[in-house]
């Protein structure tokens, strides 16, 4: 890349720079399992926000049950994930996700080839395969677009408090208990609708000399808290 060229205005249609794709379990009003891909998430401390347009399904479930997994899916599981794109629980299928040439699909994990196992503390399943699943509640949903006429309601971001985390052993870090080893983890990654993985650290980290821990939040505690709930529903 040429940096002494100058800059240039651009109108792009979707500014997804790159984020990391989540596969959100939610449950169905039958009680099925529902599962979706989206990666308009971020996170800050036990809490993440999450971005998904208001018709669909799984924005639909976690309304009406206030409980999910977010299973973070590793870059090899791209497949996985590409299998579920233009699949929708909804039926039937919203006019917006018709006109993209999406299709109603019941059997979400069957059709991502993935395995449904028990959560601990919510309802819906986790992705067996999924290194990483993150069961989590819902504290609250903010409002977007509430400028534009529109645009208002088409969009929500949902708040959502993790209780309860499960990490594969493979990507833990050695001779710790709580830590999460960066050189192991290779989250899958969608920029501009296509699927990237993360390459090694390019430059030591300053932050990184800060100890985890002070970045604890009362929500871990809270967490523990959560009740174990019995049968996989």
């Amino acid at each position: 890349m040429n940096h002494s060229a100058p800059h240039r205005e651009m109108e792009p249609a979707i500014l997804y720079f790159g984020t990391p794709v989540v596969l959100i379990s939610t449950l169905n009003p039958d009680q099925t399992p529902n599962l979706a891909p989206m990666s308009s998430a971020f996170w800050l401390g036990w809490r993440a926000v999450l971005g998904m347009a208001a018709s669909s399904q799984t924005v639909q479930n976690l309304l009406r049950t206030g409980e999910c997994v977010l299973n973070l899916p590793s870059a090899t599981q791209a497949a996985a994930v590409d299998r579920l794109a233009r699949t929708t629980a909804a039926d039937p299928v919203p006019p917006t996700k018709q006109r993209r040439g999406y299709r109603h699909e019941r059997d979400k994990f069957g059709t991502a080839g993935l395995s449904a196992v028990a959560s601990a503390t919510v309802g819906p399943p986790r992705a067996l395969e999924c290194p990483v699943h993150l069961e989590a509640v819902l504290a609250a949903v903010h409002p977007m677009s509430a400028d534009d006429e529109q645009l208002n309601g088409r969009i929500v971001t949902m708040e959502v408090r993790v209780q309860k985390v499960h990490v594969h052993p493979g990507i833990a870090m050695d001779g710790t208990a709580d830590r999460v080893d960066p050189d192991k983890w290779r989250p899958l990654v969608m920029s501009f609708q296509k699927f990237y993985g993360l390459g090694p650290q390019v430059h030591p980290s300053t932050l990184a000399e800060i100890d985890e821990e002070l970045y604890r939040s009362p929500d871990t505690e809270r967490a523990r808290l959560a009740p174990v709930r019995g049968a996989h529903r």
